[in-house]
């Protein structure tokens, strides 16, 4: 392998009509297929650089605008025809040291010939391809089978991380109803409806891909392949959905985490208040005779300071039971 090739590529496999397995440099690609009349060529590039991508263009005879866009990151996903060929943008998701982080694929499918560009954090397609070359009866299928198994697996690999947002929002809920107020909680909470929400933007895009290739392009998809790609539809249906659940609930678990806080600060506010008449009692009695007063008929009696005292003490007794029995305390 030459070392341009070593830069970026991570497979270029050969499958003859048999669903055989042939290493092919790129080179050879050409040679290959003008010799074998039924196999097709997956190559697997990883950020590949401008020398690599044009080989594999003067290869495979690419778009010059599908080759740029598969260049250049941060795409928006879709799918758009070029001729023969189709070209398709992927976003990609896995977790990585428990967070979540996206990356790229972009995807060349002719009638000979399959092309993955991957850039970030994409996992590897190498799993997929040996599921392939475990059916080698479905690999005489062509290129729509291996584009059929690195659709299922870039969906598959969604599911594991929204279950994780799952867990993580029901530890977020038993945090929110909790007697004390973290402020680590919220901020929890808006980062996971921050990456629920780059999930929906990764994810909702894939079921027009999917129905696409469900429905149209017969010259590049086999009919034989159709009910796969539904199934992988079906799969990202349903995750997409759970993504949308996930994303409710989130915003009611902020709403409701909002509300337990105004509700915590009322409570300490009425027993602030509740306290508050407590000392205004003995302060209002000891303010009234505190004032320099020479006739005032109760400093007279030999029980008065008892019976002040007695009458503060009841009042402010009578009300602590009131704001007791009324919750404020």
């Amino acid at each position: 392998m030459s070392a341009i090739q070593a830069a970026g590529i991570v497979n270029c496999v050969a499958y003859p009509a048999d669903g055989s397995r042939r290493e092919l440099p790129v080179a050879g690609i050409g040679e290959f297929l003008a010799r074998e009349r039924d196999g097709f060529v997956w190559v697997g590039l990883y950020e590949p650089d401008e020398p690599l991508l044009a080989q594999i263009q003067a290869e495979f005879g690419l778009h010059e605008l599908a080759v740029e866009d598969a260049h250049h990151a941060h795409q928006r996903p879709k799918i758009e025809a070029y001729g023969d060929s189709l070209f398709i943008a992927l976003h990609t998701a896995q977790l990585v040291d428990g967070s979540i982080r996206f990356g790229e694929t972009h995807v060349f499918l002719g009638k000979r010939y399959l092309v993955t560009v991957r850039h970030g954090a994409s996992l590897t397609y190498a799993p997929a391809r040996a599921r392939c070359e475990q059916h080698p009866e479905l690999l005489r299928l062509g290129p729509s089978y291996a584009l059929y198994a690195v659709l299922d697996y870039v969906v598959d690999n969604l599911q594991p991380i929204v279950r994780e947002f799952q867990d993580e929002l029901n530890e977020l809920e038993q945090a929110i109803f909790a007697e004390t107020f973290r402020r680590e909680t919220i901020q929890r909470l808006y980062r996971l409806k921050y990456e629920l929400t780059k999930m929906r933007l990764a994810v909702a895009p894939l079921q027009d891909i999917l129905g696409q290739l469900v429905h149209l392009h017969p010259t590049l998809v086999r009919e034989e392949m159709r009910l796969h790609f539904r199934d992988v539809f079906d799969h990202a249906l349903r995750v997409n959905e759970a993504i949308d659940t996930l994303r409710e609930m989130v915003t009611a678990a902020m709403t409701v985490n909002l509300s337990l806080v105004t509700v915590g600060q009322g409570e300490v506010v009425k027993r602030l208040a509740g306290w508050a008449a407590l000392v205004a009692v003995p302060t209002l009695i000891a303010s009234w005779y505190g004032m320099n007063f020479e006739h005032m008929p109760e400093l007279a009696g030999d029980y008065s300071y008892y019976v002040v005292t007695g009458v503060t003490v009841l009042s402010a007794g009578l009300l602590y039971r009131l704001l007791k029995r009324a919750r404020w305390l």
